[in-house]
């Protein structure tokens, strides 16, 4: 009896393990075909389904097959656009629409629209035609840089344009110059070998110099140049460049030259500033008795400004010692001899032939400039003592000049809106 009881549990127990055990299988099995299968997201049918098309019914001229390599369907909005045919059995849309679909669009496969296409003989382009980009194309017309008109640009008379850069280093002292190029050299023979001799104004004993590039009105330059130079010091000096043709007898003949100020604002901020200048003629006549003074005048009609440039000077008689001296340009707009605005240049400290390159800008109407004119005075000042003058110029109409300074301002009226340059000699008067 006993052992009968004993058979009845063990089958009971033998039962309920192998019941758990084909549960924890069943389990088991969930589980490892999960790893390998996806749920579909709600809403989503499959790509060829008969539910997809009933909803999604093109019109008779527009249920072409799509391509396999586009991802994405017609919008119903645009499903009712014009198309007209073009050569080549491509479609474009009628230009009041947007960009033409692709379903519309025959023969055409994902590499021409951008699309990356496996495989060694396929090369993507993309499908234009006319001025319509297929959607999913790149517009290369949006990637465009603005162009630079500094290498095409030239004036007439142009003697040649110069590249450089120019970076200060406060804590070290010093003055880093690139020569980088320069185009359009006008070389006095045929062959042109330009070289570059650069100094640091006032000093003209010391100068450093680039190589010779042989047989080019073209060169590429691509050389670096060191001053040293105190932080007190440099806002007062001016980087000449005067390039130079070298000759067979090596002769070195003046091209022209770039004058440019080391002015606080053109060296803030401790980095590289990548410069171009147009050369300018050397002034070949000898200084006046007074000393004269470079600058341009232009005249804009529309917004009725006058625009004095005040360039430099040269050849001026200073009174006392030049380390102790500082020389600006005070420019004066005067109607009928009475002054209307008064503006004034920099101080440049110890120099007689100051560079400024300073622009001002005065109002005037048109029906004005019969009475007004120009006075641009040359003024030395030492520190503690009352500025004097060195010299003054004036230009204007018939009423208050004549000579040089007449047909300066004739020039600027008869050339709106742009800069005339024109050298002047200083005339000496007595201070009030």
């Amino acid at each position: 009896m006993v052992e009968q009881v004993a058979l009845v549990i063990g089958g009971i127990a033998g039962g309920l393990l192998l019941l758990l055990l084909i549960g924890v299988s069943c389990c088991l099995w969930k589980r490892l075909c999960a790893k390998f299968t996806y749920e579909e997201l709600p809403g989503t049918t499959a790509a060829c389904s008969p539910q997809r098309d009933k909803l999604f019914q093109l019109p008779a001229a527009a249920q072409t097959s799509r391509p396999l390599g586009v991802p994405f369907v017609v919008p119903p909005s645009l499903q009712s656009q014009d198309w007209v045919p073009l050569h080549s059995r491509e479609w474009a849309q009628v230009p009041q629409g947007p960009c033409p679909a692709p379903e519309l669009l025959p023969h055409i496969t994902g590499s021409n629209l951008g699309f990356c296409v496996p495989g060694p003989a396929r090369t993507p382009s993309p499908c234009v035609v006319g001025d319509v980009h297929v959607v999913g194309t790149i517009n290369p017309e949006l990637y465009k840089f603005p162009e630079d008109d500094s290498e095409t640009n030239f004036p007439e008379g142009c003697l040649g344009r110069l590249w450089f850069s120019v970076e200060y280093q406060q804590e070290a002292e010093r003055l880093l110059v690139g020569l980088i190029k320069a185009q359009r050299l006008q070389a006095p023979s045929e062959t042109c070998s330009p070289l570059v001799k650069l100094h640091l104004l006032p000093d003209e004993r010391r100068s450093l110099q680039s190589k010779t590039k042989r047989k080019t009105a073209n060169p590429q330059f691509d050389e670096h140049f060191i001053f040293q130079v105190s932080s007190k010091s440099i806002s007062q000096m001016v980087l000449r460049f005067s390039v130079f043709h070298v000759d067979r007898q090596r002769k070195h003949q003046l091209l022209g030259q770039v004058l440019f100020p080391l002015k606080n604002e053109t060296l803030a901020g401790d980095c590289q500033r990548i410069i171009w200048r147009d050369l300018e003629a050397e002034s070949l006549e000898p200084p006046s008795e007074f000393g004269d003074l470079h600058f341009c005048l232009s005249y804009n009609d529309c917004l009725s400004r006058l625009t004095v440039v005040v360039l430099r000077a040269k050849g001026l008689r200073l009174q006392e010692d030049r380390s102790f001296v500082s020389v600006f340009v005070k420019v004066s707009l005067m109607n009928h001899n009475k002054f209307v605005k008064c503006k004034r240049t920099s101080a440049v400290l110890g120099s007689a032939n100051p560079v400024y390159s300073e622009t001002f800008s005065f109002k005037a109407e048109r029906t004005e400039l019969d009475t007004a004119s120009l006075c641009l005075t040359v003024l030395q000042s030492t520190e503690g003592e009352k500025s004097h003058q060195l010299g003054r110029v004036v230009v204007g109409p018939y009423m208050y000049a004549r000579g040089k300074e007449l047909e300066h301002w004739n020039e600027m009226l008869s050339k709106p809106k742009e800069l005339v340059k024109c050298w002047h000699a200083l005339g000496h008067t007595t201070e009030s």
